[in-house]
């Protein structure tokens, strides 16, 4: 596979990672029952599509509990804060990857990353100091952020546990592995706070196999093939058109909107990784030195 088009599964993976906000956000069930429901969907619809096939290795079991706390972490934040306060505080990932990725990786870093890296603290200090008041949609939003924060943590964890698998495993099922298995870990731990499950719509049950078929099953199918040719960094980065459509599509479904604070914190963040993609396109391409 050329590195352009894995750029292209990745960015179609975030694509798919977008819609979770507002999917997540239904109100027929709590984030336990979500939690389990999609991650439980998209571990069979994951193990069907490699038959089957995985090898779980030291590796792959980082790589899947690091990815299971993400998952539960991202759930409970979303349910909690605005779907924008827990994408933009996810998203600055790329921050832990600039102090690890060359520790575990040997992957180096650039002076234009650091000038990255300081936009996205700058804008994860706004977008935590901007917890507004509890809604309905957002009813803590304290916490929420506290969970989406660290959930940004175990991402950074995860993408470099992949990044690893695909750089150096001869199966690109290997990095899939790690994630059927980290969506049955989170199932199993959200099985206990989530049953018995409500009598819910038809409505609310499509939300939910949605999760796990298309925004998680799909997008690691697209995601996982796609990160043996491109760094953990630019991953990551390319990753951050989630925040964009993210409050995009929530505000659409559930009229949810961001506070000021978290607004402009998520618009340093998203404009600073434009800059730098467009600066790496430019590179790539010889038109800068």
């Amino acid at each position: 596979m050329s590195h352009s088009a894995a750029r292209w599964l990745v960015l179609a993976a975030a694509v798919l990672f977008s819609t979770g906000g507002a999917a997540i956000k239904t109100g027929a069930f709590s984030a336990a029952q979500v939690s389990m429901c999609r991650s439980g969907v998209a571990a069979l619809v994951l193990l069907a599509f490699t038959r089957g096939r995985l090898t779980v290795s030291r590796t792959t079991l980082g790589a899947a509990v690091l990815y299971a706390v993400t998952l539960t972490l991202f759930v409970a934040a979303t349910k909690l804060t605005t779907a924008a306060g827990a994408i933009f505080l996810q998203s600055v990932a790329p921050l832990y990857l600039l102090v690890f990725g060359p520790l575990f990786l040997r992957e180096k870093w650039s002076s234009p990353d650091l000038r990255h890296m300081a936009a996205l603290a700058v804008g994860l200090a706004l977008c935590l100091a901007g917890q507004g008041a509890p809604t309905l949609s957002a009813p803590d939003p304290t916490t929420g952020n506290t969970y989406a924060a660290l959930s940004g943590l175990t991402w950074a964890g995860t993408l470099l546990f992949l990044r690893r698998l695909g750089r150096d495993s001869r199966d690109e099922h290997d990095g899939l592995a790690a994630v059927v298995v980290g969506n049955a870990l989170a199932f199993v731990v959200a099985l206990p706070a989530a049953w018995p499950l409500p009598a819910a719509p038809p409505a609310a049950w499509a939300s939910v196999l949605y999760l796990g078929v298309f925004q998680i099953g799909l997008a690691y199918v697209c995601l996982t093939r796609a990160i043996r040719y491109v760094s953990a960094l630019d991953t990551s980065l390319l990753l951050l058109i989630e925040p964009v459509l993210n409050p995009i599509w929530t505000w659409l479904v559930h009229g949810e909107t961001p506070g000021a604070a978290t607004f402009v914190g998520g618009t340093v963040i998203v404009t600073a990784t434009a800059v730098r993609a467009l600066r790496h396109t430019r590179v790539s391409a010889g038109r800068l030195p």
